[in-house]
Protein backbone atom coordinates (compact mmCIF):
# COMPACT_ATOMS: atom_id res chain seq x y z
CA UNK A 1 0.00 0.00 0.00
CA UNK A 2 2.97 2.43 0.77
CA UNK A 3 4.17 1.76 -2.71
CA UNK A 4 1.49 2.54 -4.40
CA UNK A 5 0.71 5.96 -2.42
CA UNK A 6 4.11 6.79 -3.35
CA UNK A 7 4.34 5.84 -6.95
CA UNK A 8 0.95 8.16 -7.55
CA UNK A 9 2.61 11.12 -5.80
CA UNK A 10 1.90 14.05 -8.37
CA UNK A 11 0.06 11.85 -10.83
CA UNK A 12 -3.03 10.46 -12.40
CA UNK A 13 -3.49 6.71 -11.56
CA UNK A 14 -5.80 4.15 -12.66
CA UNK A 15 -6.46 1.36 -10.18
CA UNK A 16 -8.82 -1.62 -11.25
CA UNK A 17 -9.60 -3.25 -8.27
CA UNK A 18 -11.95 -6.13 -6.95
CA UNK A 19 -10.86 -5.40 -3.46
CA UNK A 20 -12.35 -2.50 -1.54
CA UNK A 21 -9.75 -2.19 0.53
CA UNK A 22 -7.34 -0.92 -2.62
CA UNK A 23 -9.18 2.06 -3.28
CA UNK A 24 -9.69 3.26 0.34
CA UNK A 25 -7.44 6.53 -0.60
CA UNK A 26 -8.66 7.32 -3.64
CA UNK A 27 -9.86 10.61 -4.49
CA UNK A 28 -12.28 9.80 -6.90
CA UNK A 29 -13.94 6.41 -7.31
CA UNK A 30 -15.59 5.21 -10.29
CA UNK A 31 -17.89 2.47 -9.52
CA UNK A 32 -18.88 0.13 -12.47
CA UNK A 33 -22.07 -2.12 -12.54
CA UNK A 34 -22.31 -4.81 -15.87
CA UNK A 35 -19.24 -2.61 -17.37
CA UNK A 36 -20.93 0.86 -17.47
CA UNK A 37 -20.03 3.43 -15.03
CA UNK A 38 -23.23 4.04 -12.61
CA UNK A 39 -21.64 6.87 -10.53
CA UNK A 40 -18.35 8.16 -9.22
CA UNK A 41 -16.96 10.96 -6.08
CA UNK A 42 -15.24 10.22 -3.35
CA UNK A 43 -15.80 7.35 -0.90
CA UNK A 44 -18.05 9.07 1.47
CA UNK A 45 -20.14 10.33 -0.69
CA UNK A 46 -20.04 7.03 -2.74
CA UNK A 47 -21.24 5.30 0.39
CA UNK A 48 -24.15 8.07 1.37
CA UNK A 49 -25.05 7.98 -2.27
CA UNK A 50 -24.85 4.93 -4.27
CA UNK A 51 -26.59 1.71 -2.54
CA UNK A 52 -24.20 -0.50 -5.16
CA UNK A 53 -20.96 0.97 -3.48
CA UNK A 54 -22.45 0.48 -0.16
CA UNK A 55 -23.64 -3.08 -0.87
CA UNK A 56 -20.12 -3.85 -2.23
CA UNK A 57 -18.22 -2.07 0.95
CA UNK A 58 -20.63 -3.77 3.50
CA UNK A 59 -19.79 -7.20 1.45
CA UNK A 60 -16.18 -7.15 1.74
CA UNK A 61 -16.41 -5.32 5.30
CA UNK A 62 -18.87 -7.86 6.63
CA UNK A 63 -18.12 -11.10 5.08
Amino acid sequence: MVRITIARANRTTLIIAHRLSTILTADRVVVLEDGRAIDEGAQAELLARSAVYARLMAAQVDG
